[in-house]
């Protein structure tokens, strides 16, 4: 098997750990390509680098190996990483395809596993969201923002904005208002089939439209100025995550966010 690791080069000893993981995974008999041969990618680091990874090679199956802090996405601790290299060696694993989201504005187009979040620039003032579900109007927020993510990043920053979390499996997405200025306003999932509208409008005092910034997995991709809209849905491409033998996402959401045993 070829494989090829992606570590976060800022990290301090980024390149020594990528001779280690290197030679480690030659003394397993696991041949280390470069990007365009590799058929499955370790990321080493926190879930921002395994979100890299996912980006910088589409299409190939990428193992998470946690050195960052909570660590979501990378279910094996450093502590295995020697172990999770030889079950990849043994086949020891299967590959999951998870839902990816696109977000356009225009001819704008940007790639998300995590999530698409619009959120108020710069400003003290409370943006208005329109959100329209395949054309209905299906909710107005006065809020800093507003978080679709798929059920890989409802543990991510929707989690921390009040968002459920959806199992990887469910093939649905959560819709997470940020702060709103509303105590009866509550998440909302919907079928990931559904094509999304979010668009910014102006306040009713007639204060100009609030500049939104759209990011796509923590990456800045356009802003939306005063009635302008950013499109959300599913895309046509899958994201691929490696799961080891033993894998039980039900354990590892337990194990993460600290749930008592």
């Amino acid at each position: 098997m070829k494989v090829a690791f992606h570590v976060n080069d800022a990290k301090p000893r980024a390149k020594a750990a990528r001779r280690e993981l290197g030679a480690a995974a030659r003394a397993l008999g696991l041949r280390v390509a470069s990007r365009g041969a590799a058929e499955v990618v370790v990321a080493r680091g926190g879930d921002g680098t395994i979100l890299h990874a996912v980006h910088a090679f589409p299409g190939v199956p990428v193992l998470g190996c946690n050195l960052g802090g909570l660590g979501y996405l990378a279910s094996v601790v450093e502590k295995d990483f020697g172990k999770a290299l030889r079950m990849l060696s043994e086949g020891r694993f299967k590959v999951s395809e998870r839902s990816m989201l696109e977000v356009r504005k225009g001819r704008r187009r940007a790639l998300a596993l995590n999530d698409v979040v619009i959120v108020r620039e710069m400003t003290g003032h409370a943006a208005i969201l329109e959100v329209e579900a395949d054309g209905r109007r299906a909710a107005r927020y006065m809020a800093d923002g507003v978080v679709v993510a798929t059920p890989t990043g409802s543990t991510a920053y929707s989690l921390a904005a009040g968002g459920p979390v959806l199992m990887p499996d469910t093939r649905c997405l959560s819709v997470t208002p940020m702060n709103p200025h509303a105590l009866a306003v509550r998440p909302v999932v919907v079928s990931d089939g559904v094509l999304l509208r979010v668009t910014s409008r102006r306040r009713v005092n007639g204060r100009v439209a609030e500049k939104l910034g759209v990011y796509a997995d923590g990456e800045a991709v356009f802003m939306l100025g005063g009635d302008e809209s950013a499109e959300i849905s599913k895309a046509a491409e899958l994201a691929k995550l490696v799961e080891l033998a033993g894998f039980d996402p039900y354990e590892v959401m337990g194990r993460k966010l600290g749930w008592p045993k």
